[in-house]
């Protein structure tokens, strides 16, 4: 199962997350990381900030977990404009090793197919940050996305686009569909950290987490994973049946296992 990290605040999951990921560019200053966008791998790279300040990070290579099709890249809320504004310029990553799907390509399978060969030959991403939709789904891949899926366009589910309005003037600027990393893409990363905060997650981090394996919660997918930890706050943990089962556990984890 996945190791399930209950901790009190968003900040101290940004802590954690942080030193992992500083840990592995340590060890391997070429890293190949998995970067998300939204409100909840913000603490991560608040965190990053400080802890790789003066360190060469030159060489760390970044792949995007998705992007809206059809929003112009220089939008302010299309992904190519947050991972440049939240992840590459303020970690001083070198922009030509940071990518993001093109969701305003011609061809968008083409697109995708692509975009998964980038992955393979960069060597495969060590460590994926993820985060979950109220409905349960990772990157954008929406409920009745098969385990085995590779990057392609999926659409937007309502919800998914309701919850996201909060970064647009309206629903309606929205973008319908996505050009997403799939289930099978995400699994194959050496290292998946997942986080989530808030209430609004509960439901979904425990049915992610407790629930049985459905394609109907794309997140249960982290359970097919080696090497899968899941970061939550208490809020987010609020509805999880063995919460002192999983606190048990943390807090008797040999100190030489890491994260």
């Amino acid at each position: 199962m996945a190791e399930i990290i209950i901790v009190p605040t968003p900040e101290d999951a940004g802590r954690l997350a942080g030193t992992a990921i500083a840990d592995l560019l340590g060890a391997r200053p070429d890293a190949v990381l998995g970067v998300a966008t939204g409100s909840t791998p913000l603490p991560v790279y608040d965190d990053l900030r400080t802890r790789l300040a003066g360190r060469d990070v030159s060489r760390v290579r970044a792949f995007a977990l998705d992007e809206y099709v059809g929003i112009d890249r220089d939008h302010p809320e299309s992904y190519h404009s947050i991972i440049q504004n939240q992840v590459t310029l303020p970690l001083g990553l070198t922009p030509s090793l940071v990518r993001v799907p093109d969701g305003q390509a011609a061809d968008l399978e083409r697109a995708a197919l692509e975009y998964d060969e980038a992955i393979r030959k960069a060597g495969g991403i060590d460590l994926q940050l993820l985060g979950i939709g109220s409905d349960g789904h990772i990157g954008f891949n929406e409920p009745g996305s098969s385990f085995a899926s590779r990057t392609r366009v999926k659409t937007l589910t309502p919800q998914t686009r309701e919850d996201n309005a909060r970064f647009f003037a309206s629903i309606d600027e929205v973008p319908r569909h996505a050009l997403t990393q799939g289930l099978g893409t995400i699994l194959e990363a050496r290292h998946l950290v997942l986080l989530a905060f808030g209430e609004a997650k509960a439901e979904a981090v425990a049915l992610a987490l407790e629930g049985p394996l459905s394609a109907r919660v794309p997140a249960t997918a982290i359970h097919l994973h080696p090497h899968c930890t899941v970061i939550v706050d208490d809020q987010a943990a609020s509805r999880l049946a063995d919460r002192s089962f999983y606190e048990y556990v943390f807090a008797n984890k040999p100190a030489w296992q890491g994260l």
